[in-house]
Order: structure tokens, then C-alpha cells, then sequence
């Protein structure tokens, strides 16, 4: 249920209005980065998709799928004033243990940190987002 005067924004993965928080600014922003940098079609996006290892229950902010809809990408999103430390990356690595993705994306509007596999097939930082088409 939203406030009165509460800002919305249209998430184009969930098809519905969520509340403006700073984090969701940047997650939308995201999606649009994904969808026109990386050319990853919306339905293969996924926003909000709870995950859970052992007893704890979380949300990746963004899921991307492969063709087979296997999971490709994760992205954690935070807000502008939340550095991008160990602490948001270990986030990140813990739903990859559920996930098993080949590309992690840690980002606060501000700054992205891109990782994926290097030529060595080992996770590497990449320096720019890859094409969809390339990451498959």
C-alpha cells in the first residue's frame, strides 16, 4: 500500500508502479542499461526474485535468463550513498551460490562493477557491460 504523495515509478518486470525509494531509481535505471547497452530483451529480466540458501530468504534486485531460462546474471543494486564495498559483493557472491550465474553486477548508480568470466574461464572484472548475445 503506498502513502499519499508517495512518488511512483513503472517497473517494466513487474508491470506494476512501485514506490520511488533510491534503491529502485537505480534499479530502473539498471533494467534501461541492461535493456538498451546490453540489448537484454525485458522478458528475459527479472526484478525482485527471492532466493533462499539454508533458512535465509532474499531478493536478487535483478535476475537475467538465458534462452533456456537458466539464471545468467545477477545484479544487486544500491543506493547512491552505499559504497560499493566487500560487504555489497559478498551480498552478491552469497545468491550466486544459489543462482550459479556466469556474470555479477554490483551497482549504486554511481559506480558498476561488472564481473563475468575471463579468458582463463575464471570471474574476472569485466570493463564494460557485454552484449546479450555475447554473455549466452
Amino acid at each position: 500500500m503506498f502513502m499519499s504523495g508517495e512518488r511512483l515509478i513503472w517497473d517494466p518486470l513487474r508491470k506494476k508502479e512501485v514506490a520511488l525509494t533510491p534503491e529502485e531509481k537505480v534499479r530502473q535505471w539498471f533494467i534501461q542499461v541492461l535493456n538498451a547497452d546490453g540489448q537484454v530483451p525485458l522478458h528475459m529480466m527479472m526484478s525482485e526474485h527471492p532466493l533462499q540458501l539454508g533458512d535465509k530468504k532474499w531478493r536478487a534486485d535483478i535476475l537475467v535468463w538465458d534462452r533456456n531460462l537458466h539464471p545468467l546474471m545477477v545484479v544487486e543494486c544500491k543506493r547512491p550513498d552505499v559504497e560499493l564495498d566487500q560487504k555489497v559483493l559478498d551480498q552478491a557472491l552469497r545468491y550466486n551460490m544459489v543462482l550459479g550465474v556466469k556474470y555479477i553486477v554490483v551497482t549504486n548508480g554511481l559506480q558498476t562493477r561488472i564481473a563475468g568470466p575471463g579468458v582463463d574461464g575464471k570471474m574476472c572484472f569485466l570493463s564494460a557491460l557485454p552484449k546479450y548475445e555475447e554473455m549466452l
